[in-house]
């Protein structure tokens, strides 16, 4: 890694993330500040299959999914702040707290998820983050989670 990383495409997700479609909820992250802080975006679309049943005519994303978008962008974040990339990384939730739903998101909305780290450093496996989702600037959700990290042996 480089110290000019700070940016991941969805290339570089996948390669820090085990999630594929259609638990894969970060589609980019525009900005990376070593394992500290993290702004990922996820374009929602009507194609997604939790819309078939979450809710019939009226689209909603799930605000589960939406913590868990937020959660995926703090790995994505830890995978290259901590260059961890190509490593077989695993991210387990340990708790949510504080978790807020302010804003329904739907079909056509560009979600941004700020994360910021609360507690942790390179080399542990425990991790706080807080994690604020929005919508065009507006707060759909906010939480805080802690995850244990857990770097598959081969």
């Amino acid at each position: 890694m480089t110290a000019e990383l700070k940016r991941a495409d969805i290339e570089l997700i996948q390669r820090i993330l085990p999630h594929r479609y259609p638990f894969l909820l970060v589609d980019k992250v525009v900005e990376i500040d070593g394992y500290s802080s993290a702004c990922g975006i996820k374009n929602v679309t009507m194609n997604e299959p939790q819309f078939q049943g979450h809710f019939p005519g009226t689209p909603i994303m799930p605000g589960v999914t939406i913590v868990e978008a937020m959660a995926q962008t703090a790995g994505v974040m830890l995978g290259v702040g901590m260059d961890i990339i190509d490593s077989d990384l695993l991210i387990y939730f340990m708790n949510i707290d504080k978790c807020k739903f302010r804003r329904k998101v739907v079909p056509g909305d560009v979600l941004k998820m700020n994360v910021t780290t609360l507690r942790g450093k390179p080399g542990g496996k425990i991790f706080k983050f807080s994690g604020k989702a929005t919508v065009d600037g507006e707060t759909a959700a906010e939480a805080e989670f802690s995850a244990m990290v857990d770097i598959q042996a081969e």
